[in-house]
């Protein structure tokens, strides 16, 4: 697909400003000009993030409520059971929220539940609340879900059961009827960071919690790498308190993490230092396939599991489950692919709406994702399970897909979601309605410009500033996600030195040169691009920087996103 480019303007005033203050390159100063960060104060918050900045946890609304709340429970030692979601969020603040309350409570008097993808589906399940009941808790803390459970707390009311929400997705117009609400996101919540993910909410519970014991720091701060990883697979914005919290946690990641944590490390063979986007893509795809290919309550045990032999085994369980999901959604991609290959009206339509009944429903959504990859538009992959069809929906830059969705509400059993993913289900018979009904809501409401892939290019750069130093720099950027992404550059009138070539027949390896500076550099998956480079012409070059290393020796390498000719632009 050809991409669009949008080169960010540079604040020539600010920029130089704050060149003179930090002494450090200009390239530098106009992203850190960017991302928000104008004077000396903001870039050591930036570069040293520290949890002494953290909020106070007690102004979130509900707080004293919540702690109140868990008070009594333990006064009047009645059971509490801790429920969460079973992807990576859910999964990370149960294990973490979970280990907390052992340590301050009796841990005969506390269990956990994590819902079965298949037999109960998301959020808060009737099972899980009968399953309450039958053992006689009292108070269920519910962590990444349950702020749109109106009727399913309203039964658990009626049960004499109690529910505190944990929770950071968008509340619908009638909040349930539960003892105390933690969500940043209410309209009525004054806690200053709204962004927090489920993992953070319930470490904010766990904040003050400890404040209320008066306990030490490290009674939560022992589960940060639990936290950095909800961060970076819930993919939130890179700010403010999640930039605190991943950053601290991937220190504890790389330097003493918990038992499960290092396992799944162990297991996956790595042995450099991590970063966001390796645990983006190495330990959550093992800790979300257990909720995919089989029961997530296997990553909450392996998260609390003190035994190293008992580890291991969990974690060679989610391997075995990583590996069949890696092997079922590469065959329904391809198999997906070549349905909408065949279908002569789809390049006529703004959305994309697949649906077969064999399908896993555990890779939907992975599924939807890579689809996008091949044709660049809203896309919802659906299939059938217990008679009810299912599906998840992933969006493209800058169009809401949750307003979409719920257009089409008339069809739908349930839905939910935000504005980038959701989730959704509905009887067989409406599944033609729905994508014909989608397909026009899309087609009425996005614009243009969202229907073509953007890269965002941060500044230009001259091959002359690549080196260690900047390189170093930028490294002090981390960590990387949403609204502090990682650094992408573009240099003008780049030559092909003679060098380049094919690798694998899909990727390529750049050798190119600018003023006589020659820099190596690879691209993924854009062999088209090769005749681009092979045409003796000027080229414009977009690409971040990666250390490479081979042999011992450690060099810059460009990692190419797109590259055109000069005159294209």
């Amino acid at each position: 697909m050809e991409k669009k480019w949008n080169i960010l303007q540079k604040d020539e005033t600010t920029t130089k400003a704050l060149k003179e203050s930090l002494k450090i390159n200009e390239t530098i100063c106009a992203m850190l000009v960017q991302r928000g960060i104008t004077n000396f104060e903001d870039a050591k918050n930036y570069f040293r993030p520290d949890l002494n900045k953290l909020h106070d946890p007690w102004l979130m609304k509900d707080m004293r409520k919540a702690v109140n709340r868990v008070d009594a429970a333990i006064l009047k030692g009645e059971k509490i059971l801790v429920f969460g979601d079973y992807d990576v969020d859910g999964t990370t603040a149960v294990a973490s929220f979970y280990q907390f309350l052992c340590s301050i409570y009796n841990p005969e008097f506390l269990d956990y539940y994590i819902p079965h993808r298949y037999r109960e589906g998301y959020g808060v399940s009737k099972a899980g609340i009968d399953f309450a009941n039958e053992n006689g808790f009292k108070l269920i803390v519910c962590l990444d879900c349950g702020i749109k459970s109106v009727e399913l707390i309203a039964y658990a009311k009626s049960l004499g059961i109690d529910f505190i929400i944990c929770d950071h997705h968008l509340p619908g117009n009638v909040l349930p009827n539960a003892c105390a609400i933690l969500n940043p996101k209410q309209i009525d919540c004054s806690y200053p960071y709204k962004e927090l993910c489920g993992c953070g909410v319930g470490f904010k519970f766990m904040m003050a919690l400890s404040a209320h014991y008066k306990k030490e720091a490290d009674y939560y701060l022992r589960y940060l790498d639990l936290v950095a990883v909800a961060i970076a697979a819930d993919i939130v914005p890179m700010t403010d308190e999640n930039r605190i919290l991943a950053y601290h946690g991937l220190h504890k990641i790389n330097t003493n993490p918990s038992l499960g944590i290092s396992t799944i490390i162990k297991l996956g063979g790595i042995q450099k230092k991590l970063t966001i986007t390796n645990v983006v893509f190495i330990i959550a795809p093992r800790v979300n396939a257990a909720g995919r290919m089989d029961d997530a309550r296997k990553a909450v045990q392996l998260f609390i599991e003190q035994n190293e032999t008992e580890a291991v085994k969990l974690g060679e369980m989610l391997q075995s489950d990583n590996k069949e999901r890696k092997e079922t959604d590469s065959s329904i991609t391809q198999e997906a692919l070549e349905i909408l290959k065949e279908d002569v009206s789809f390049n006529d339509k703004k959305s994309c709406v697949i649906y077969r009944e064999h399908w896993h429903k555990g890779v939907v959504g992975i599924v939807a994702s890579r689809i996008i990859e091949h044709h660049y538009k809203p896309t919802i992959v659906l299939t059938l399970s217990d008679g009810i069809v299912t599906g998840s929906a992933r969006s493209v830059k800058g169009f809401n897909l949750h307003e979409a969705i719920y257009a089409c509400k008339e069809h739908l059993l349930v839905f939910g979601g935000h504005f980038a993913a959701a989730g959704l289900s509905m009887l067989p018979e409406n599944v033609e309605a729905f994508k014909n009904k989608f397909e026009e809501v899309v087609a009425a409401t996005i614009k243009p410009e969202s229907l073509i892939p953007e890269i965002v290019i941060d500044a230009e750069i001259q091959f002359s500033e690549i080196n260690q130093t900047l390189f170093n720099i930028i490294s002090q950027m981390e960590p990387f996600g949403p609204e502090n992404m990682r650094p992408v550059f573009i240099a003008k009138n780049v030559v092909d030195t003679g060098h380049s070539k094919l690798l694998k027949e899909q990727h390529v390896k750049f050798v190119v040169k600018q003023n006589n500076i020659s820099q190596n550099g690879i691209g993924f998956k854009m062999p088209e691009k090769l005749d681009v480079l092979q045409s003796k012409q000027p080229v414009d070059l977009v690409f971040s920087l990666e250390e490479n290393e081979w042999n011992g020796n450690i060099t810059i390498q460009l990692m190419v996103d797109d590259c055109k000719l000069s005159t294209q632009l």
